[in-house]
């Protein structure tokens, strides 16, 4: 029997306009909107339909931005759509997964990852860090580069990002990044490109905002979801509420982990992934994946009123 997943997007999705039609279209989604903003505390709904860019793409107003968006999509839609055997998230996609699942309340869940962007990117001031994607390569040699890169340099740079379809995506510092892509390239390396990122996401320098956020995650009410969630750092499915909370502090500084998650995905028989919020990128990587493993999906992406259609 086949089965469905549902995918969450994470930072680097956000677009000025985000949800706004969503908004517009479906009293739900306007519901969830206006439920940031008073849970917030400040005009989310504003940053995400005006900008400027710069300000949405401030972690602190990504994060909240991109969950939210993706919440609308789901509490517009869900009754349209078929219901999920698992959910899944790119890292702060996580957060947005489990408000699916029912595993935490919107609310909750927005001002928590406001404070994940904001502990994330005081940890490592502007200019000290840095993540470029590797594409095209075997994990192993980007693995072997970072190894390299870091022995040479002195600094830390490691996979961030296990995305799958040929793209590792590295973080650390900026000297080590920059070191692991010349290491790369003499290896053979045709593409690689530094990321526009304010922070080495997924990396041990991330260890500070773990600090600030353990005590953050520990005090939120977490429920068992109604499906499985395929967790970022174990890639497994978890419903104990101890275990998810532990993944989402683990998954700070720990990488993601998605080529896992996607490969146990369709060794599960899932043939439907629905991704839900803004983007196409976990689709995207859905389909290509399943091509290279000779397995037939729909994969489809609903992040605008006529996707719904």
């Amino acid at each position: 029997m086949t089965k469905v997943a549902w995918l969450f997007p994470g930072q680097g999705s956000q677009a000025v306009g985000m949800g706004i039609t969503f908004a517009q279209a479906f009293p739900a989604a306007d519901k969830v909107l206006k439920s940031a903003d008073e849970a917030l505390g400040f005009a989310l709904s504003k940053v995400m339909a005006e900008g400027p860019e710069e300000t949405l793409k401030l972690t602190e107003h990504t994060q909240p931005a991109i969950l939210t968006h993706s919440t609308m999509v789901v509490e517009a839609c869900s009754a349209k759509l078929p219901k999920p055997d698992y959910v899944a998230g790119h890292s702060l996609g996580e957060y947005s997964a489990l408000v699916a699942a029912g595993s935490i309340a919107h609310a909750d869940a927005v001002r928590a990852v406001r404070e994940r962007g904001r502990s994330m990117q005081e940890a490592v001031p502007v200019g000290i860090g840095a993540m470029a994607a590797i594409i095209g390569m075997a994990v192993s040699d980007v693995e072997a580069g970072c190894q390299e890169a870091a022995k040479a340099t002195g600094k830390i740079v490691v996979p961030a990002n296990y995305n799958g379809a040929g793209q590792v995506v590295i973080a650390g510092h900026i000297e080590a990044v920059d070191a692991a892509i010349e290491v790369l390239k003499a290896k053979g390396g045709r593409k690689m490109m530094k990321l526009p990122v304010s922070a080495p996401f997924h990396s041990p320098l991330m260890e500070p905002a773990q600090k600030v956020m353990e005590p953050v995650l520990k005090a939120l009410k977490f429920k068992a979801p109604v499906c499985p969630l395929i967790n970022n750092v174990d890639a497994v499915p978890v419903i104990d509420p101890e275990i998810i909370c532990q993944g989402l502090i683990r998954q700070i500084p720990g990488a993601v982990r998605w080529e896992a998650i996607m490969k146990y995905l369709l060794s599960q028989d899932v043939t439907t992934f629905i991704e839900l919020g803004p983007g196409k990128v976990l689709s995207g990587i859905a389909s290509r994946m399943a091509k290279e493993a000779g397995i037939e999906v729909r994969a489809v992406s609903i992040g605008n009123p006529e996707d719904v259609i």
